[in-house]
């Protein structure tokens, strides 16, 4: 995309530029909300459908129940609160600052929901289902409330590229040291057996987190904030007009219009399937292919660990690579390579462990680290919906809400096909592996799992790869800014 030339307003030049011992402090305001974000969500995706399948005992007909719910809620929540964050006249909505600090204590909170039983379960109990019903939707609604109004930021505080990449680097420092709450937590509980200290362990995380986002709540600066009310619309357009149905409409439908968007959603929708199943799953299938023998507790809890810690690690030393060739390259690359190391475990078969647990830890950190990366794109999304239609203010919010609605469906549709294909093999009847007696059956369900690990990822990566092709804003690392900042 060609460069732009474009007023902003004059903040945006000190929201970068505020540096004090080589420390950029509103990046490093932006990041403590990823700080706190990333001790609760690697906990909560890693560790709910053990919980709620395995401890709770929760039934397959109330969990499929539970996740067209969340499937529902998680698409409709992201375009409706990015719209409020966009075009609210309260402050606590349009000031994306604001919104951070108000909903750290809430979502918090609702974190703590799952790790709390209600009552003493038995096998098939329909309050678990409403538990996991409450859950979900408290939890999301507060995580889409929150981090909405961090993505806008993202796209708000600087339009330069490397400012960005600026952002990106503290972003995943931050996430670096979030997501190693699974490897303490693990070594903590034992891996959740000892479910008294993860409780314990969950309410610390909670108390941290929100400290860490009200960090940003207080200190993070955006150049928008200082325009008062947003009025996102077309020059000329009211705020009355703003608020109206028929532009919710018709902004949605100028975001939609967009090749490039409809590219990247695209892509996206596979990458949080695939990222989901990683994440809610890795755990099973660790604890079912790779005897104790092989890799006693200990030694899985720092496995689980590395593919929460090890993305960050990976994007932080891919900043030259991001430089030079650029994330569309870069993204598309990490598709080739799941790919490819798939059909390879497939090849070698599941007898080989230690490789088996490479590869699973490898593929998450991959995964991972490559999702990553996808605010650049939406980033680039937004600078072009800006230009385009010549709006005042970007509508951040609204493009990272309007890309949730097509991808969020995603991190619930995983969850149900796996259970129900695992289900179909005898997983939902089996107590312990130690204790089953039929080894055919047990066997069955382990050559299953092992196809799932290795024929997702490529099935995946796939269509991914096809997908991602036609993207056209490739060359935005070359352009040192679309817009002048004064």
């Amino acid at each position: 995309m060609r460069s732009r030339l474009r007023q902003s307003p004059s903040p945006a030049s000190d929201s970068m530029r505020q540096v004090m011992f080589g420390i950029h402090h509103n990046a490093l305001a932006y990041a403590m909300t990823t700080l706190g974000a990333g001790m609760m969500n690697s906990i909560f995706s890693f560790y709910y459908v053990k919980l709620f399948l395995n401890k709770y005992k929760i039934s397959e007909g109330a969990f499929h129940q539970s996740q067209v719910v969340y499937m529902i809620w998680n698409a409709v929540n992201d375009p409706l609160f990015g719209y409020i964050q966009d075009n609210s006249r309260v402050p606590c909505f349009s000031k994306r600052r604001l919104s951070i600090l108000y909903g750290a204590p809430f979502y918090a909170l609702t974190f703590l929901l799952a790790w709390f039983p209600w009552r003493s379960y038995e096998a098939g109990d329909w309050l678990s289902g409403v538990h996991l019903i409450v859950t979900l939707c408290a939890f999301d609604g507060m995580l889409t409330f929150v981090l909405l109004a961090q993505c806008a930021l993202f796209a708000e505080i600087s339009t330069h590229h490397e400012n960005r990449l600026t952002l990106i680097k503290y972003n995943q420092v931050a996430s670096l040291i979030g997501s190693s709450s699974v490897l303490f937590c693990g070594l903590v509980s034992e891996n959740m057996e000892n479910f008294g200290y993860f409780q314990s362990f969950t309410v610390v995380v909670a108390v941290l987190a929100c400290t860490c986002m009200l960090y940003t709540g207080f200190h993070s600066l955006s150049p928008y904030d200082c325009l008062g009310s947003k009025g996102t619309g077309e020059e000329g357009q009211g705020d009355e007009a703003a608020l109206s149905l028929s532009s919710v409409f018709c902004m949605t439908k100028q975001i939609l219009t967009q090749k490039d968007f409809m590219i990247f959603v695209t892509m996206n929708f596979f990458q949080v399937f695939l990222l989901a199943f990683c994440n809610n799953f890795t755990m099973i299938f660790a604890e079912h292919l790779i005897p104790q023998n092989v890799l006693p507790s200990f030694v899985k809890s720092i496995m689980y660990g590395a593919g929460f810690i090890c993305p960050q690690l990976l994007v932080l030393s891919s900043q030259n690579l991001l430089r030079t060739l650029g994330y569309y390259r870069v993204i598309l690359f990490t598709f080739y390579v799941e790919a490819g190391a798939a059909v390879v475990m497939f090849i070698l078969g599941p007898q080989h462990y230690y490789i088996l647990a490479l590869f699973l830890t490898g593929n998450m950190v991959l995964i991972q680290a490559s999702f990553s990366l996808f605010n650049l794109p939406l980033a680039d999304i937004i600078d072009a919906d800006l230009y385009k239609h010549k709006r005042s203010t970007p509508l951040s919010s609204m493009v990272f809400g309007t890309n949730a609605l097509f991808t969020k469906p995603a991190q619930s549709l995983a969850p149900m096909v796996v259970v129900s294909i695992l289900n179909q093999v005898g997983y939902e009847k089996l107590e312990d592996i130690a204790t089953v007696s039929d080894q055919g059956s047990l066997q069955e369900l382990h050559d299953v799992m092992f196809y799932l690990v290795c024929l997702v990822p490529v099935c995946v990566a796939a269509l991914q790869i096809l997908a991602w092709t036609p993207y056209s804003i490739r060359e935005s690392h070359t352009v040192d800014a679309k817009y002048i900042e004064t």
